[in-house]
C-alpha cells in the first residue's frame, strides 16, 4: 500500500482511529504518558510493528513523543481530537431530532389504553 501524503488532518485521525490496536493504545495513553515497550505489551506484535501503529497515531497528531534522558514517552493529545468530535458533533442533532420523530411516530401507531370496570363502578 502506498502512503498518503497531503491527506486532509480530519481523515488522518480517522483513519488512524479505525484500527483497534490503536484505539487500544490511545486508552492506555489516556491513563498517562507510556513508552514504546508500554504501548506493546498487551499485543503479540513485533516492536516494529507497533512503532508502526505509533507513527500513524504521531501523524494524525493523535499522540506526540517527548524526550527525558533515554526514555521517549508517548503522550496523548487529546485537543486534536476535538476536529474528530466536532465533526461528529454536527450529525448528533440530526440523529436526535429523527428518533424524536420516530418516537411520536410509533406512539401514534398504539391504540389509546382501553379502561377497565373498577370495584367501585356500577355496570
Amino acid at each position: 500500500m502506498q502512503a498518503q501524503t497531503n491527506v486532509d488532518p480530519l481523515s488522518a485521525i480517522f483513519a488512524a482511529l479505525a484500527d483497534p490496536t490503536r484505539r487500544a493504545m490511545l486508552a492506555r495513553l489516556a491513563l498517562g504518558d507510556a513508552s514504546v515497550n508500554e504501548l506493546a505489551a498487551p499485543f503479540a506484535m513485533s516492536l516494529p510493528a507497533v512503532s508502526k501503529h505509533i507513527k500513524v497515531l504521531h501523524n494524525a497528531g493523535l499522540i506526540s513523543r517527548g524526550r527525558d534522558a533515554q526514555w521517549r514517552p508517548c503522550r496523548i493529545e487529546g485537543e486534536n481530537l476535538k476536529g474528530a468530535m466536532d465533526w461528529i458533533g454536527q450529525y448528533k442533532q440530526i440523529w436526535e431530532d429523527r428518533l424524536d420523530r420516530l418516537d411520536v411516530y410509533l406512539l401514534t401507531l398504539q391504540p389509546p389504553p382501553t379502561s377497565t370496570p373498577t370495584s367501585g363502578d356500577k355496570k
